[in-house]
Order: structure tokens, then sequence, then C-alpha cells
């Protein structure tokens, strides 16, 4: 898979740019603060409908501008596809296919497929849980584009029965009442058929994963401790043993639905105190351990960084085996890593069936990686 093709069009600080791409290495090049990023958070908007920088349109539209449009031709197995998004903000947006227009935005999913690492992605390894929730449940639907459809539900059931919870706690005599309680009761369905579909495909891919990260991390830290990563559910020893495990058995969400009842159950009486609901995929971990220590508060600055990468890197590995290769993104990472974690990197890339990468200066690169060379300044991208 790789982008023969890239428009902008009042994307961030894009008046419009127009980038003809090709299979192999491709460098953009320019000071900071010139749109290098602004580029790739738009082919990585095109991948996953969301951005890595930011958790909502509005910043995404040029200043003044009321939409912003991005487009871009993909090939996978000799078929292209031109795939094109209106982002309005405050609005629903639009996409496109072929120039014809698809049902929903999210029908696009899958067409395009990506990894990028970034300076970010130390937040997977310093940051809270939710940074790490987050990575697990954008790769499945790189993986599988029909988990964005369930996350999507999972996340209202949860806001719906959040604000019953609320509400309920709050009304006197609320926690005797039938109705309220037959209601929270249809609400606890809910969350657990819907939930226990996430929760097991986060646990079926942190098995699948697992590997692959941890071969990565050998690969850039040979000298650190092993790292591994698992997966730490709110359901605690109710969880049946093996699951999120590479040599364990696969999750089954009818059984993981069952416990998950019986959980909000026992719960009930501290969810109705405290008005959020307190089981469930939301409140789980993605573990990362260094040695026998957890990677978060042990980690040195290098370790975090080689973790982060390595879950960047195990993903690329995964995607690739399980479908073919996506596209590789690099974001202004060279300069933050010493001699070995680069080269490593480099190897990876330069096999890549495309990679694209960020840098303020070309010295910032390895040697490794000859190929396309662009210069970027402000407003303009073109060919050096």
């Amino acid at each position: 898979m790789y982008l023969r093709h890239l428009q902008v069009t009042d994307f961030r600080s894009w008046e419009h740019a127009d980038l003809p791409l090709t299979p192999g290495p491709t460098v953009l090049v320019g000071p900071n603060g010139r749109g290098k990023t602004n580029l790739l958070e738009a082919i990585g908007y095109l991948a996953t409908l969301g951005s890595h920088r930011v958790a909502t349109d509005a910043p995404l539209v040029r200043h003044g501008c009321e939409r912003a449009l991005v487009r871009a031709a993909v090939v996978n197995d000799d078929r292209e596809l031109t795939v094109e998004l209106e982002i309005t903000p405050g609005k629903a947006n639009r996409a496109r296919v072929n120039r014809g227009a698809v049902g929903k935005p999210r029908d696009i999913l899958g067409i395009l497929r990506t990894v990028l690492f970034s300076p970010e992605d130390l937040a997977l390894v310093r940051g809270d849980p939710g940074e790490r929730r987050r990575f697990l449940d954008e790769l499945l639907v790189q993986r599988a584009p029909r988990w964005a459809g369930v996350r999507s539900d999972y996340e209202r059931v949860l806001r719906q029965r959040n604000a019953l919870l609320k509400t309920a706690g709050k009304r006197k005599g609320a926690r005797d009442d039938p109705y309220a309680l037959s209601t929270l009761e249809v609400w606890d369905n809910h969350l657990a058929t819907v939930g226990a579909q996430l929760l097991a495909a986060r646990l079926d891919l942190v098995a699948d994963l697992a590997p692959h990260t941890s071969a990565a991390y050998a690969g850039v830290a040979p000298d650190s401790r092993p790292a591994k990563i698992s997966y730490r559910s709110s359901l605690g020893e109710a969880l049946p043993a093996g699951y999120g495990r590479p040599d364990g058995e696969r999750a089954d969400p009818e059984k993981l639905s069952a416990i998950l009842v019986e959980a909000l159950a026992e719960a009930r009486q501290s969810e109705l105190e405290r008005g959020v609901s307190l089981v469930g995929p939301h409140r789980d971990e993605l573990e990362l351990i260094l040695g026998e220590a957890p990677a978060k508060g042990y980690a040195s600055h290098g370790e975090s960084w080689s973790f982060a990468l390595a879950l960047r890197l195990g993903s690329y590995e995964l995607l690739r085996a399980e479908n073919g290769e996506p596209v590789l993104m690099l974001d202004d990472v060279f300069a933050e890593l010493d001699r070995r974690r680069r080269a490593r990197l480099a190897e990876v890339a330069a096999v890549a069936e495309q990679v694209l990468i960020t840098a303020a200066v070309d010295e910032d690169l390895p040697e490794e990686l000859t190929g396309t060379r662009f210069a970027v300044a402000e407003g303009e991208v073109r060919r050096a």
C-alpha cells in the first residue's frame, strides 16, 4: 500500500498543498513551524478519522475558513482509489471515494492504513491509561474497520449509563426504586454486550502485538531490560486465566459479557454513590513492563523513547503480517534518537513499501534513507 498523491486545502496552516508521492522513502525537510507535521497529520486523519495532536476538528481548519479538504490517491494491490474528506467543525464531516459520496465518514476506514511515530508518542509510556487505551483502539480499527462502530457504540452506552447513575445517585430513595434499578439493569446489559466485544478484541490484540513489541524493543535497546506488554482488566481475577497472553486462549465475548454483568451488579452500590461506571473497558490498562517494573515511573528517558518506538514498530509489523504493509510515517523523531535507535529505525524504514519522514535539517537523517526530498517553506512544498 502506498500514497500516490496528497492534496490539502485550508488544512491547518496550508491554504493549498499538492504533493506527488512514490513508493520508498520520502523526506519533507524544513524549519519547525512550516507545516511538515500538518501534512502527515492530514494523512493520518484520512486513515483514522482522528488527529494524533488534538481531540477536536476545529484546529484542523485554517484560521478564517469554514472547512478543510484532504484528498489522497491510495494504491493497494495495483488498485487505485481516491479518498476525500471534507472537515467542517460543528457539522458532520463528508467523505467521498472516487468522487462518489459514502454514507458515513467511517466508511472510508481501511482504504488507507498508516503507522505514525511522533514525539507525542512519549505519552504512551509516560501518560495516563487513556493514552494507551486509545492506542489499542486505534490499532484495532486499523486492523479491522468494523471496530470503529463497536468503539462508538460503547462510548454512547457508557455516556448514557453514567448519566443515569449520576441522576439516580442524587435522588432520594432511588437506590431502592424498582423502576430506577430495572432501567439500570437494561443499561448494564447494553454495556456488558458491547463492552465484551471491545474487551475481547483488545485482549486478542495485545496477545498478538506482544511478541512484535518485545522483539522491536530488543532490537532498538539490546542492552536494556526486556520489555513486555500485558492487559489489565477492571474485571480483575474474574477474568479467565490466560486471556490477553500470547499463549492464552482467544477471548470469548459471550463469556466476557456474563462476567461483566456480574461485575456491574457487584459494583452497583459504589457506582450509585460515585455516579460513574467503575467496571468496563474504559477502566482497563495496557501495562508496559521493563524487566519486572512498570515502565511508567521507572524507565529512563531513553528507555521510554525505546518503548514508544517498539509499540509503533510492533504495530507496523503486526499490520504488515496480516493485511499488507501500511504507510509508515516518522514525524521529526530522528533528532530525538541516539545513534543505535536511529540505525534500527532506519533499517525498518529502508525496506518499507512507503515511508514518509519529516526533519528540520538533512543532518538529522540517517544516510541509509535516500529517497525523494521535498523542501517545505512557509506555505510552499517543492521538490528539492
